[in-house]
């Protein structure tokens, strides 16, 4: 062979070569399918934080308000890209209610990004626009009180556990609760006649647990909780009281596999 016909011959495989590398890397390198409502990947189940605040007969001080504006946004700005966080409240009703709808993976921050690959002021104005606004969007008028005639806080957490984005499927759950922690439903109620003897009221933690599991399953196992014990002192309750109530859920939690970790709120 010539040496000429051996140059191209060799100049067409490095062309060929290029081509097919190109034409792999447009294959594989191409974005990912993104969900355009949750900004979550396509196919995958990111982990999961929820907030939910207890709005049954709780009043929230002022002083109160603005920290848990400052415990969701703390729990935004600690995920990692492409982790989801949720907000719920408890309502009047009883009833678990995605607040405003927000439930949203992280697309990102600028200081989050390498700016070799992606220009980060772009990122941040993209994390804002779909991420950081909803977010203060679903916090408006949160916070109003409202009366309800149960709070159903053990059922409430294990229906959380049922859900499609939040069962045990779903990796590193976690649950931040803002809540009095007094439950009042046909389960069990902290309520009676007389708060004396509040120790010997509340029936056995393993079988409020048992009775959860009959109904959800083991839905709340591996959960990590964090509680934020908002403290009322108009209430009536005291720090004995309160004491007696941790006390009783953190049986509760032990014997359904709930990892919780406990903070006062105070007013």
């Amino acid at each position: 062979m010539r040496s000429k016909d051996f140059i191209g011959l060799f100049n067409l495989v490095v062309v060929a070569g290029v081509l097919g590398a190109i034409s792999y890397a447009a294959l594989v390198l191409q974005p990912a399918e993104y969900d355009p409502e949750t900004l979550c990947l396509v196919d995958e189940t990111p982990p999961h934080t929820i907030v939910m605040i207890d709005r049954t007969e709780v009043l929230y001080t002022p002083a109160q308000a603005r920290r848990i504006h400052d415990v969701i946004h703390d729990a935004r700005a600690s995920l990692e890209i492409g982790e989801r966080l949720s907000l719920f409240e408890l309502n009047h009703r009883g009833e678990i209610r995605n607040t405003n709808r927000f439930s949203v993976c992280n697309p990102g921050r600028g200081d989050q990004i390498n700016p070799l690959y992606r220009n980060p002021n772009r990122v941040q104005m993209r994390y804002e626009a779909l991420f950081d606004r909803p977010l203060d969007r679903a916090l408006d008028g949160l916070l109003d009180l409202i009366d309800s005639p149960i709070t159903p806080l053990a059922e409430s957490l294990a229906e959380l556990g049922t859900r499609e984005d939040f069962d045990r499927a779903v990796p590193r759950r976690r649950i931040i609760l803002i809540s009095d922690m007094l439950q009042n439903t046909q389960l069990y109620s902290v309520y009676g006649y007389a708060r004396v003897d509040l120790a010997g009221r509340l029936p056995d933690p393993a079988i409020i647990a048992r009775e959860l599991e009959n109904r959800y399953g083991r839905a709340l196992a591996g959960v990590e909780l964090e509680i934020l014990f908002v403290a009322q002192d108009h209430d009536g309750w005291t720090p004995q009281q309160r004491a007696v109530i941790r006390a009783h859920w953190e049986e509760i939690f032990r014997h359904l596999g709930v990892r919780d970790s406990w903070r006062e709120f105070p007013e």
